[in-house]
């Protein structure tokens, strides 16, 4: 699996914890502790294919607010949300983006990246 996924996450070992499954299931991974470092990284990685990112963090947003402004500034980067706390429905979500409650599974975060990655690759073919 191609591909680079921006990891969100303001708790340390969460953070690197889904760092490790990005890697796991082939994806290059960037890491932020929140919105604002999130936002600087897209800024200059062009190519992050997935946004992976907590509602509950700290900062100028939460998570669901960082996805919608990430899909108005960046419309072929994909969503999978988390949350211990929250329950969101996908359709809440822009762009087919995906909810999964933590705790989880490696392997639905992994099936969750793999089928975003490949929505995010076909979106960036039919733009071009």
């Amino acid at each position: 699996m191609d591909g680079v996924v921006l990891v969100v996450e303001d708790d340390p070992v969460l953070r690197l914890a889904a760092a490790s499954n990005v890697r796991e299931a082939g994806s290059r991974v960037l890491t932020a502790a929140n919105a604002d470092e999130a936002l600087s990284l897209l800024e200059s990685n062009p190519d992050v294919s997935v946004l992976f990112t907590d509602v509950d963090m700290p900062g100028s947003m939460d998570g669901v607010a960082l996805s919608y402004l990430v899909h108005e500034r960046w419309p072929n980067i994909k969503f999978i949300v988390v949350s211990g706390h929250a329950s969101i429905a996908n359709e809440d979500l822009p762009d087919d983006g995906r909810f999964v409650s933590k705790p989880y599974y490696p392997r639905v975060i992994q099936d969750a990246l793999r089928n975003a990655v490949q929505q995010s690759a076909e979106a960036e073919d039919q733009a071009r």
